[in-house]
């Protein structure tokens, strides 16, 4: 049996973490439970990371990184309406592949609120940085629009807060959704 480096069990690591704290949040998921997860001790968890904050942390930056990478691939090589309508369909097959995605990026928000009213602004700068980041992929590709840019961000907040909410594909609430955005069904949006 081939041993796992430990940048193969911070990987493995960040793997389960997005599913633990996708389905209980920050608050509500144990590094206990991560740790079992990848089968490691809780003491060699916090070998390879600090505390619980640095393991969400990298769950939430990997989370960001892997849409923003989505969104680049996707819309590589094309502008305007041809890269908003693949990235916008790359997105909602992503979403409705990996859920636990979808749910850790909630999850994000709500952990970044809690930590800035709590005076922690070191969790949100990092996860405004990556926003940013993935503002930035998508702005070009929408030819440096910000209205463009902006309507194309609000509407996948929006199809995150549909999907995570449970509305099926046919609701009424999807009909001002462009086709390629549009979830179909609510399949696997577990968290698991």
């Amino acid at each position: 049996m081939v041993r796992m480096s430990a940048e193969d069990r911070r990987e493995s690591v960040i793997r389960a973490a997005i599913g633990e704290f996708a389905r209980g949040g920050y608050y509500g998921t144990s590094t206990e439970a991560i740790a079992k997860r990848v089968g490691v001790s809780q003491p060699y968890l916090f070998r390879l990371f600090p505390g619980k904050k640095a393991i969400f942390l990298a769950a939430a930056e990997r989370c960001l990184e892997d849409i923003r990478r989505t969104f680049e691939e996707a819309s590589e090589g094309l502008e305007g309406e041809e890269a908003l309508h693949s990235m916008a369909t790359a997105y909602t097959r992503v979403i409705a592949e990996h859920p636990e995605r979808l749910l850790m990026q909630m999850q994000t928000y709500t952990a970044v609120a809690a930590a800035e009213e709590a005076g922690d602004r070191e969790f949100g700068e990092a996860v405004r940085g990556g926003w940013t980041r993935l503002w930035d992929t998508v702005h070009l590709p929408l030819g440096a629009d910000v209205g463009e840019t902006t309507n194309f961000l609000a509407y996948g907040m929006l199809i995150n807060c549909f999907v995570a909410m449970g509305f099926p594909a046919g609701h009424r609430v999807w009909e001002g959704i462009y086709p390629e955005a549009r979830v179909a069904g609510r399949a696997g949006v577990s968290g698991g």
